[in-house]
């Protein structure tokens, strides 16, 4: 087992590994070091290094909304109160929604309001009339709509979270390597456990303990996790508003249209009011290996594919008509680590001597839990049989069969992901 004073090395600076700093040198960890790819951190191939993301607690699960209600609780201490806004969540669909997606929402309103926690919260919204009493600024007509608001919700300023857990490890003596020299190559083992890891600068770092949370970039340190975890990827894209258009859209709540997709408040410093479309997401298949990984450079994802900002043009048309014809600023595909269950993977790598621990499949839900996650990790170190006490965020069985879907079979995706190849700017859109 791992004592306080063992060397962990902790790969990867996003949501993931910047918890699980945190909470190791809270409990007592002495010698931590976080290897980061990127000059800075957060990173830029992280996919919480984002204007905001949403904190919503209602899952069909209850499970996770049980486990979301205590993220929000610790979304309100100190260090992380600065950046979570509880805005509310308004979900609905349009008029054109499609079965799925209702029924889709018909669960989720379900879940909320059947969980004591949450209930009081909750109101059903039908219409623009019910939806201007929280939202009075949409000018748009809401055709269709039909939904619910859960004041209890909201979103957090995600790169800025980031930013402040960087600090305060720092600040705890948790030692950073960035860059080059931050870029692990490889895992080192010896007789079939790890002894550290080695840079592409071929620089050597002993370790006791080698936790990877690299996100969808985690097959290429351990190759055998490319059969659960796929890079997969949503379009984001803003609008740039003015001052005056800023301060009019405060407060006003994540806005929802479960067939359309969604948007947030704007944020004031940088005037940006960000847009996701819904769809079944891309991925980027790898022809020899058949895994998906994220394209190495940044550059290859800076795009919108063309029916995504039909999408979006279509979700302002009927919420703010005002913008539905402004550009969009910042468009680009934002890759995370998907499993096909939904489910995170937190558990020690098979073969390894428990001495390499994984940290994935976020599965584009994992962000809210970022105040918490880390005390996920510490509990597994801390278990005396070294085993995941959560049995579905222990390693998955491999399935060699290629999916179709990946991940298609989740209750509340709509639509089949795609390969970036297939949507890159110049091809034909099929």
């Amino acid at each position: 087992m791992i004592s306080k004073d063992s060397s962990i090395i902790i790969v990867g600076g996003g949501a993931f590994g910047l918890s699980t700093a945190l909470h190791l040198v809270q409990n007592g960890y002495s010698s931590i070091t976080l290897f980061e790819q990127d000059y800075q951190v957060p990173p830029g191939h992280s996919a919480a290094n984002d204007l905001n993301k949403i904190v919503r607690a209602e899952y069909e699960d209850k499970f996770y909304t049980d486990l979301t209600i205590k993220a929000i609780e610790a979304w309100k201490t100190p260090l992380f109160a600065p950046h979570f806004h509880q805005t509310g969540f308004l979900h609905c669909v349009s008029g054109d929604a499609s079965e799925k997606a209702i029924d889709t929402l018909k669960r989720f309103e379900t879940a909320a309001t059947s969980h004591p926690h949450l209930d009081p919260h909750v109101l059903p919204v039908k219409g623009k009339r019910d939806i201007q009493r929280w939202f009075w600024q949409a000018e748009g007509r809401f055709p269709g709509w039909k939904g619910y608001i859960n004041k209890f919700d909201g979103y957090a300023h995600s790169a800025n979270a980031l930013a402040a857990v960087y600090r305060e490890t720092q600040a705890s003596g948790v030692r950073y390597f960035l860059g080059k020299h931050g870029t692990v190559s490889q895992i080192v083992y010896r007789d079939g456990k790890s002894i550290g890891i080695r840079t592409v600068n071929d620089q050597f770092h002993a370790a006791d303990l080698v936790i990877v949370a690299a996100g969808a970039a985690a097959s290429k340190l351990i190759p055998e996790v490319g059969s659960q975890v796929v890079a997969k990827s949503w379009s984001v894209a803003h609008v740039h508003l003015t001052d005056e258009e800023t301060s009019e859209l405060r407060g006003i709540p994540v806005t929802y249209a479960r067939d359309l997709g969604f948007f947030f408040e704007p944020d004031p410093k940088t005037n940006l009011l960000k847009l996701c479309p819904m769809g079944g997401g891309y991925i980027n298949t790898d022809g020899t290996t058949g895994v998906s990984h994220a394209p190495e450079s940044l550059e290859v994802s800076a795009f919108m594919p063309h029916e995504d900002e039909s999408q979006l043009r279509r979700l302002l048309a009927q919420t703010l008509p005002k913008l539905a014809k402004r550009p969009l600023v910042r468009r680009s595909l934002c890759w995370f680590a998907d499993t096909r269950d939904s489910d995170f993977i937190i558990d020690y790598v098979p073969n390894t001597a428990s001495s390499v621990v994984i940290l994935s499949g976020d599965s584009g839900h994992g962000f809210k839990m970022f105040p918490i996650f880390g005390k996920w990790v510490t509990d597994l170190l801390e278990a005396s049989d070294n085993k995941q006490a959560v049995k579905r965020w222990r390693w998955k069985e491999s399935n060699s069969a290629k999916e179709e879907n990946w991940g298609g079979e989740v209750s509340w995706r709509l639509g089949k992901s795609r390969e970036l190849k297939d949507i890159l700017p110049g091809k034909v859109k099929l």
